[in-house]
């Protein structure tokens, strides 16, 4: 199966010309002139890179990848764009981007650039690890100080979406949208209680502490 690669660029001519080259070495290359419908796309194909111009004409193309990663969107993202000051450039890897490639560009760097991400993105796929946590997700196994844990499907997803966002305060109605999909009978509580066993198992004598409660806001895997 060929990894799909979707293009957001507004330049037609570029667009088409990207998205031939990206098909010939072997991706499934989509493209778009803007990010409408992108998101849409996302979530119901497999995606394993995005090329992205910032000066689109609607949404800021480092400000739609930033959008992402706060929704847990962390497919790997490359810039390529006419913005080049080191200022801007900062930018775009603060927003998110994993690589940032320059206008105008060599088309053969850009496929070798796509192919070192999307490898070592696919090799780190595999596992996700925070501190003496880690997650094998093909198995979906989870493990503490090399100890397996007896964890639900909600509990690993759970763990997932906090080791994805590591570091970073997650509200409840962010928790139960990703989780639970705002399902009208799950409400805060249910997020409490769930965090409440997720502790229990991960961290049974309350000495790590690996997920805080921040009062009146949420909870940070820290």
């Amino acid at each position: 199966m060929k990894d799909t690669v979707v293009i957001i660029e507004d330049e037609q001519d570029l667009l088409e010309l990207m998205e031939f080259h990206l098909n010939k070495v072997g991706f499934d290359a989509i493209g778009f002139l803007s990010t409408k419908n992108v998101e849409k796309f996302l979530s119901e194909e497999k995606c394993f890179l995005l090329i992205v111009d910032r000066n689109l004409k609607e949404t800021e193309g480092s400000e739609f990848v930033e959008r992402l990663r706060k929704k847990g969107i962390n497919i790997p993202a490359i810039f390529v764009t006419a913005k080049d000051k080191d200022s801007e450039v900062e930018e775009g890897f603060l927003r998110g981007g994993d690589d940032y490639l320059k206008k105008p560009f060599n088309m053969q760097e850009l496929i070798l650039r796509s192919k070192a991400l999307i490898n070592r993105t696919k090799h780190e796929a595999k596992n996700m690890s925070f501190k003496d946590i880690l997650l094998n997700l093909e198995s979906r196994e989870a493990f503490v100080e090399d100890e397996k844990i007896d964890l639900t499907r909600l509990e690993f997803d759970l763990l997932k979406l906090f080791v994805q966002n590591k570091n970073s305060v997650l509200n409840r109605d962010f928790l139960l949208e990703s989780i639970w999909q705002n399902d009208e009978v799950f409400q805060e509580k249910t997020v409490n209680v769930a965090i409440s066993r997720l502790c229990k198992k991960i961290d049974p004598k309350k000495d790590k502490k690996y997920i805080k409660s921040i009062w009146g806001v949420g909870y940070i895997l820290c």
